[in-house]
């Protein structure tokens, strides 16, 4: 058989990333299997370890990857605005705490999707989510500070960093407790996702 080449295999090991970001997020780690992950990745099961030595080091690649792509989307919010930090603020809350994102776990960002796991699979997962959680907190710190400044006022660094923490964890919350009702009751699902943008932006 022909040997496979270095860029066919990066190309199945980013399809099996795709499919476990996308089945993680949707049915939780231990929701979906390694050989379901792999039918929606268009492969065969017995392929899986030559790209991953277990289920648990592909999961923390998807934490990795996932912190990283919504890293990026919160750097492009940012450049998008570079003269007004509170309106860089007001569109990163319109954006995360939405229906759309609320209704598409599977593509949106694992900060509030794979929460839950990260808390029930010990300290490797949670330590890469900490290390993206940090990274959302450090660029929210920033943007604070930029607001402050750009008003006219001087809090100090850890003032701003307490304020980027209740922010993005009431984002979080938001998008959590609203999932959890949508499907019941879709009319306070909303509500909890109005009330908070509303909130979140008179900080």
């Amino acid at each position: 058989m022909p040997r496979i080449t270095q860029a066919q295999k990066k190309l199945n090991r980013d399809k099996i990333v795709k499919a476990a970001s996308e089945g993680f997020r949707l049915h939780g780690v231990d929701g979906i299997g390694i050989q379901e992950l792999m039918q929606s990745a268009g492969m065969t099961n017995g392929g899986f370890y030559n790209h991953f030595p277990s289920k648990e080091d592909l999961a923390l690649e998807v934490y990795r990857q996932g912190f990283t792509d919504s890293l990026a989307a919160l750097a492009a919010i940012r450049k998008a605005h570079p003269r007004s930090a509170q309106a860089a603020l007001h569109d990163m809350v319109d954006g995360y705490v939405t229906a759309a994102h609320r209704d598409h776990p599977e593509t949106g960002c694992p900060s509030a999707a794979l929460a839950v796991d990260a808390g029930r699979h010990g300290a490797s997962p949670q330590a890469e989510y900490g290390r993206g959680l940090e990274g959302y907190i450090s660029n929210i710190t920033d943007m604070v500070l930029e607001r402050a400044r750009q008003a006219g006022t001087e809090p100090t660094a850890a003032e701003a960093r307490e304020q980027a923490v209740a922010l993005f964890s009431q984002m979080v919350g938001a998008l959590i407790v609203s999932r959890a009702v949508a499907g019941a009751d879709p009319a306070l699902s909303d509500e909890i996702l109005k009330a908070n943008r509303k909130r979140l932006k008179q900080r």
